[in-house]
């Protein structure tokens, strides 16, 4: 009901958006203030969802987990390292959706 069966979104880049996912920052003229934020009217159970699924492929050894740890050992702040997994994992989808094929993780997929 969210995405429609992804028919609202040609890009990933709009699913994020929607989802609250996508940091935009705060500018005015040539002066940005401060860090780049998320949007707040967004789907909130959509972006929960993609929360829990960020919260779970960081748990479980693989690609996205060793991308999180070496983030954090470089001293990024956590909650901005989850979103961008939240991030990549929205451009996975899509990218599934798109191709209309299975996941292979020896075949990684790029949204093109």
């Amino acid at each position: 009901m969210a995405t429609d069966e992804f028919k609202n979104f040609a890009e990933p880049k709009k699913l994020a958006c929607h989802a609250g996912v996508a940091p935009f920052e705060h500018s005015s003229g040539s002066s940005i203030r401060g860090r780049s934020r998320v949007n707040q009217h967004a789907r909130k159970r959509l972006k929960f969802l993609f929360h829990l699924a960020a919260m779970s492929a960081i748990r479980v050894k693989g690609e996205l987990q060793t991308y999180y740890q070496r983030k954090v050992a470089e001293g990024k702040n956590k909650m901005s390292i989850l979103n961008a997994v939240r991030n990549k994992l929205i451009h996975r989808i899509c990218a599934v959706v798109k191709r209309k094929q299975k996941y292979d993780i020896f075949y990684p997929l790029s949204f093109v």
